[in-house]
């Protein structure tokens, strides 16, 4: 059984300003950024998300398949945790590891069809790699001002919840919480 490899990864202490990130994974190699800012503050006061992508990940999001080969980039514990809930994949794709034990993503063709991940990005897989690295310390503000505005606009999903479902009553629209999961947002409303 193939395993995620964490003999690379470092803890989540060791993330200071000034750090530079060397990415190399199956979907990017050599893309360097560097840190300044501390780890999950100093966020734009546009941006208030509910969740870390620690705890996205520990919920379980993108069928477990997200960011596995990432792991010399992100935190230790991010993965630790997310292995002891059982919320990874290791071979494909396994609804059964997201929260709501249901899929809620298009393909990554349909991103770039839609213009969602632009061939200049550097968060080469889209919205939640952004948010990873915007938590770590990374500002782009060119990208970090479009980012943040795509997150904005998906809280209508939160509002449809509200309009449609009783409170707290999970079994109602669970797609639209798995993907609220996914833009680190509240999904249990």
């Amino acid at each position: 059984m193939k395993k995620i490899d964490l003999s690379n990864s470092i803890s989540e202490k060791d993330y200071n300003i000034g750090k530079i990130i060397s990415v190399y994974d199956t979907m990017q190699k050599g893309y360097r950024y560097k840190l300044s800012e501390p780890i999950g503050k100093n966020f734009d006061p546009e941006f208030t998300p509910d969740l870390s992508p620690q705890e996205m990940l520990e919920l379980g999001i993108f069928e477990g398949k997200y960011l596995n080969d990432c792991t010399s980039e992100f935190p230790r514990e991010w993965y630790e945790n997310a292995l002891k809930k059982n919320k990874l994949s290791f071979k494909k794709p396994d609804i059964s590891r997201n929260c709501f034990g249901i899929k809620s993503r298009q393909p990554l063709s349909v991103w770039i069809q839609k213009h969602w991940i632009i061939p200049s990005d550097p968060d080469v897989r889209g919205w939640f790699q952004w948010y990873c690295r915007y938590y770590l310390g990374r500002r782009e503000p060119k990208l970090d001002i479009r980012q943040i505005k795509r997150w904005r606009s998906f809280r209508r999903h939160a509002g449809q919840i509200k309009a449609n479902c009783k409170p707290k009553d999970l079994t109602c629209r669970p797609r639209q919480r798995q993907a609220l999961l996914q833009w680190a947002y509240d999904p249990f409303i």
